[in-house]
Formats: structure tokens, C-alpha cells, sequence
């Protein structure tokens, strides 16, 4: 069985900084990718629109530039949002969005994910100028939806968790506050999130990982296998069911691709293990393992339009970017994806780590 589809755009992921990023590029355009949103999460942060990159942090357009150098001109669309800082502005906002460099937002939980110390509390944006700025401009907000400052039992049990406690406190107070912002709420992995999404306006969109279609905390826990730790964690049998119900509906716009694949060349470390799983080389492969798990055909003419759905369509027309044109093949077939060289050190991707075998490859 062969599948051809419109290549595809990540619309989350990361893609550091400094002598590995062109291995990071090339990894995603192996893989068929067309385009990515990446996360400006860096060291320091990207907190500005225009400019030079500064010792306080990078603008979108040294950030870009850093970007296409390292082989992202090859992508048909580069996006990068500007982190949300107590810095941030309304004026910032409007001149981003007029220059035509201002994209999208993003907001991190303080301390709650890799160099997130620069986010700041969403109870003291909702309400605020800058949220205000980006509904009139059209901005798109990209959430990390967990609340922030919770103590080991409050922040995951049987339950709820930082996510479920986010999504049925801080999101209906921001719909009701900015009724018209656009907003990406990133990798989920509840079913309370998921079933958020699906109530919102059309205008509320959500993207879903791999590993988070794939796996639950059991695999995470069972041998402790840790290149499979990433924040938000992954979550329960119930969580997969919904995150699995709500991707495979025939006709469903408002879930598309989004990796969150976060490359470390140091995963366990003295003081803990990083967060971030790398799918670089792999991911639509594992997106169309989790497809089949969920009971998708894709050997069916119907089964393959919603894989496509997801992984090239959605995405692009919620961004409002047309789908590419251009064509990549997956092959059911075995295969492993290696650890990726870079000159920064190896990364080992996620199903290496957790020991599979890939059931589709990347057709050359």
C-alpha cells in the first residue's frame, strides 16, 4: 500500500538554535514536510517583531533569517510566533501585524515547559491590551494549556491534571473576554481539551502530537522509557480514545498536525530528564500508525481522506495559507528512523527510544 498526499505542514515544532538547526530543517524535509511553525522558545527568547537579534532576546526577523540560512527557505511557509512576555505590548502587536512579520503568539505558562521563565500568568492577560491588540489584528494565540505553580498532586492525578484544570478554568474565561481571537490550543492531551475545542467557535482550532495519538502514561511509567517524556505529559486510556475520537471524524477541521518535536542531545540529565520527544524523520509515519490503531483504513479511498484531512489540510486553511501542491509518498512497510548526527551532538528520535519498529517509510 502506497499513499500519496500533499505534503505536509508542522505546525509546532522546535527547532533550537546554533550549529544543529540545519540537521533539525533537513530532518523535517525528509519527511515530506512543507512548512513549520516554529517555536520561539529559544535562549534568549523570541520577544520582538523586527530588528536584530539583541542579547535580551530575538525578533521574528532575525529569527527567520537564522532559520532560512539553516535550509528552512526550502519550506513553502516559515512561521514564527512571538512569545508573550511581560514586555509585550498592544503597540508591539500592531506593528508586527502591520509589517506582515507578526503571525502569530505564543503563550507559555511561566516554568512550565524548556525556557518558558519568560511566560507569564494567563489571568494577567485576559482582559488585557495585548489580547485585545490581537483580535483586532487578526493574530492567532498558539496555548500551551496547563496552569502553572501546581503542586505534584494537583498538577496530574487520577482525577484531573494541569491541563483538564486549565481548560475548564482560564479557557472559558478567555472565549468569553476575546469572543474573537483566533487561538491554536497545542498539543492537547485530555478529553476535556479535546471536548473544548470541539464546543468552541470555528475559530478555535487545536493541534495533536504523535505520541500523544500513540501512547499513554503506562508506556511512559512501564520501564521508565524517558525519550518519551514530554510536557504535556502523555495522559490515560480515556484521553487517547478522545484525542483519537476527534481526529478521525470524517469532516473535522479543527484538529490538524503539530508535532511538538523537540530535539535534545542531552535528554537525562543530573537534575532531571528534559521534556520534549523529537519525531524529526518520523512523524507522519507514527501519525499514520496512530491512525490505523484508531480503527482508520487507510487502504480506503475514505480512510485517506481523513488521514490527509489531518496531516496536509486543516493546518494550512486554518492559518490561512493554501495546501501545497507538492506530493510526498509513505510505503507500508518496515523501517526505523536512526538516531539523527548532528554537530551539536545525536538525537535519538522517538520510536528508537521507545524501542518499535516503524510500520511506514518515507517513499525517496
Amino acid at each position: 500500500m502506497t499513499l500519496t498526499l500533499p505534503k505536509w505542514f508542522d505546525l509546532h515544532t522546535h527547532f533550537r538554535q546554533g550549529p544543529a538547526m540545519a540537521s533539525y530543517v533537513q530532518a523535517h524535509l525528509d519527511m515530506g514536510c512543507s512548512g513549520a511553525l516554529a517555536m520561539p522558545n529559544t535562549q534568549p527568547p523570541v520577544s520582538r517583531a523586527s530588528g536584530v537579534a539583541q542579547s535580551d532576546g530575538w525578533s521574528i526577523e532575525s529569527y527567520s533569517a537564522e532559520l532560512r540560512a539553516a535550509g528552512a527557505d526550502a519550506f513553502e511557509q516559515l512561521i514564527v510566533p512571538l512569545y508573550l512576555t511581560r514586555h509585550t505590548t498592544a503597540a508591539m502587536i500592531r506593528e508586527g501585524a502591520s509589517s506582515g512579520l507578526l503571525r502569530a503568539c505564543k503563550y507559555y505558562p511561566p516554568h512550565g515547559t524548556t525556557n518558558s521563565e519568560h511566560g507569564m500568568p494567563m489571568d494577567d492577560l485576559i482582559s488585557g491590551e495585548v489580547f485585545r491588540a490581537m483580535e483586532e489584528c487578526g493574530i492567532v494565540l498558539c496555548i500551551h494549556g496547563e496552569q502553572h505553580a501546581l503542586s505534584g498532586p494537583d498538577y496530574i492525578d487520577a482525577a484531573q491534571n494541569a491541563e483538564t484544570r486549565f481548560y475548564s478554568e482560564r479557557m472559558p474565561r478567555l472565549l468569553t473576554a476575546h469572543p474573537k481571537l483566533r487561538i491554536v490550543c497545542e498539543h492537547i492531551t485530555t478529553r476535556t481539551a479535546a471536548e473544548f475545542v470541539v464546543a468552541a467557535p470555528e475559530h478555535v482550532g487545536a493541534t495533536i502530537t504523535p505520541q500523544h495519538l500513540l501512547y499513554t502514561l503506562g508506556h511512559l511509567i512501564q520501564g521508565l522509557k524517558y525519550h518519551l517524556y514530554c510536557l504535556p505529559i502523555v495522559k490515560f486510556q480515556e484521553d487517547r480514545a478522545a484525542l483519537r475520537a476527534a481526529v478521525t471524524k470524517a469532516g473535522q477541521f479543527k484538529f490538524f498536525a503539530g508535532t511538538d518535536s523537540a530535539p535534545h542531545t542531552t535528554k537525562a540529565t543530573a537534575c532531571g530528564c528534559a521534556a520534549g520527544c523529537f519525531t524529526g524523520g518520523c512523524a507522519p509515519q507514527l501519525y499514520a500508525m496512530a491512525f490505523e490503531d484508531a480503527g482508520v483504513d487507510l487502504g480506503t479511498a475514505n480512510g485517506q481522506a481523513i488521514f490527509e484531512r489531518f496531516l496536509s489540510l486543516n493546518g494550512p486553511a486554518f492559518y490561512g495559507f493554501p495546501a501545497s501542491k507538492q506530493r510526498f509518498q509513505m510505503k507500508k512497510a518496515s523501517s526505523q528512523t536512526p538516531i539523527l548526527e548532528t554537530p551539536a551532538g545525536p538525537v535519538t528520535p522517538l520510536p528508537l527510544g521507545m524501542g518499535i519498529e516503524l510500520t511506514w517509510r518515507i517513499v525517496e
